[in-house]
């Protein structure tokens, strides 16, 4: 089993930036990829960013140049790091970890992992 835990949400205004955390514990975290997800009102959930274990990046297109995902293994923290927010970044921010039965695959990865989600809010 996997626990995630995400922190860093809230309200900011167009331009600004976020960092959002997710601490992580269990068996067989940080043996596979980890990732970001977002849910935006109305739509479905998305992929944002991943990593991989050899800490190869890859991003949505619509966050590419903004937003940088990173971790620090010691600590076991996933953090996405989210510069010139833009009212439509405005969504529940999920983290994701991997699982071999996982029913997302996003990016080559297979998640089943996920947090509750931190609520993401960018006014214009």
């Amino acid at each position: 089993q996997v626990q995630l835990v995400e922190s860093g949400g809230g309200s900011v205004q167009a331009g600004g930036s976020l960092r959002l955390s997710c601490a992580g514990s269990g068996d067989t975290y940080g043996t596979g990829c980890m990732g970001w997800f977002r849910q935006r009102p109305g739509k479905e959930r998305e992929g944002v960013a991943t990593i991989k274990s050899g800490g190869t990046t890859s991003y949505a297109d619509s966050v590419k140049g903004r937003f940088t995902i990173s971790q620090d293994s010691a600590k076991n923290i996933l953090y996405l790091q989210m510069n010139s927010l833009e009212p439509e970044d405005t969504a529940m921010y999920y983290c994701a970890a991997t699982h071999q039965y996982g029913a997302t695959w996003y990016r080559g990865c297979r998640f089943g992992y996920w947090g509750q989600g931190t609520q993401v809010t960018v006014s214009s």
